[in-house]
């Protein structure tokens, strides 16, 4: 059966019951959710490592979050490869937890890398000078789950996936092929700094329709033009890095032309009501470039939230950005699993097709 749209849930675990049951019926069975935690090289933060493990679970606090995993237990055998996630702005591993659970429960290993300045720790370089570091954290983070004596015994690391959201997804395009500017950044929020405000501003302020606006606009304008006028094309090529799936990317950025045909199989995720990054020039300018991407999902209802799950607490979240990761009104977060496992297929149809030969722990 092919499953061309995430717009009902029915539909969706009807399109889901053929392709993702065979693979979960070949995948090593095991217990828990192995937590461990790897130093990055100097000047980079920690990475967080999601396994298979023969443990059971137990309730682990990590800041607002509770989740079932089990830290520094044994890993198990496999499927023998990696996936790095790539968190968006401010981000953290638990909010990817849920996908890191079903990516595991297909016997994946996960990394996250903490990607430095653009962090919940640490957000000062949010935006293009954090998108230039963050794909070659994410290499780095292959090289660190690669010396990890526990875990190197178990992966062939010749074909590894990334998955992103936001800007963890301008990271996944980069990764595919993608080149982009900060000249092309400012560009993009000189044409349409009304229309797509946050995507230029991030989380400092928003748009009211009040008489502070223009004010805000004219400041927001005067402080890119003093940061982001480097014309200089960027791009990052990992050889390892055998297919990418991009969540909500940040895309206005991208030559589109580098990502019409991506050099490895690209899967991207969209939603119809993110309020941060405005869909036309962001995920579906991308999709529309790209043609021979796959759809992973569509969700018309969604936000920018789509793929954090669980989402942080609102307690924990400044106000601008409650409003910018807020679930509009209407859209059922019963749909998320189902869309886990697309990614995870999405990952094992091009990350499994060869025989994988992982050694026995």
């Amino acid at each position: 059966m092919r499953c061309t749209s995430l717009r009902f849930t029915r539909l969706l675990a009807a399109c889901l019951a053929g392709s993702f049951v065979a693979l979960v019926a070949t995948t090593p069975a095991h217990a828990g959710l192995g937590l461990a935690v790897l130093p990055g090289p100097p000047g980079d933060g920690p990475v967080t490592v999601f396994y298979p493990t023969p443990k059971a679970d137990r309730p682990v606090q990590r800041g607002p979050f509770t989740v079932l995993m089990a830290p520094q237990a044994p890993p198990a055998p496999g499927n023998g490869r990696l996936v790095v996630v790539s968190h968006g702005s401010g981000g953290n591993p638990w909010t990817h937890t849920d996908l890191a659970r079903a990516l595991v429960r297909a016997g994946f290993v996960v990394a996250m890398p903490e990607h430095q300045g653009d962090n919940v720790r640490n957000a000062a370089d949010a935006g293009p000078v954090s998108w230039k570091r963050r794909p070659a954290e994410v290499s780095r983070a292959i090289d660190a789950v690669a010396a990890a004596p526990q875990f190197a015994p178990l992966l062939q690391l010749d074909r590894v996936g990334v998955a992103g959201q936001s800007a963890g997804g301008h990271t996944a395009l980069s990764l595919a092929g993608g080149v982009w500017s900060p000249a092309r950044f400012l560009a993009h929020c000189q044409a349409h700094i009304a229309e797509d405000f946050n995507a230029c501003v991030g989380t400092y302020t928003l748009l009211t329709g009040g008489l502070l606006d223009g004010v805000k606009k004219a400041v927001a304008l005067g402080a890119l033009r003093q940061r982001f006028d480097d014309a200089e094309p960027v791009r990052h090529h990992d050889r390892r890095i055998a297919v990418a799936v991009a969540g909500v990317p940040a895309a206005a950025d991208f030559d589109l032309e580098s990502l019409r045909t991506p050099r490895i199989p690209l899967g991207l995720v969209t939603a119809g009501r993110d309020v941060w990054l405005t869909p036309r020039w962001h995920g579906e300018a991308v999709a529309a470039a790209c043609t021979p991407c796959t759809r992973i999902a569509h969700l018309p209802e969604a936000g920018h939230s789509v793929l954090l799950s669980p989402p942080p607490p609102p307690q924990v979240l400044g106000t601008t950005v409650r409003h910018l990761l807020a679930d509009p009104e209407g859209f059922d977060r019963a749909v998320l699993p189902a869309l886990d496992e697309r990614i995870v297929a999405f990952l094992s149809r091009h990350l499994l097709q060869a025989p994988v030969q992982a050694a026995a722990h």
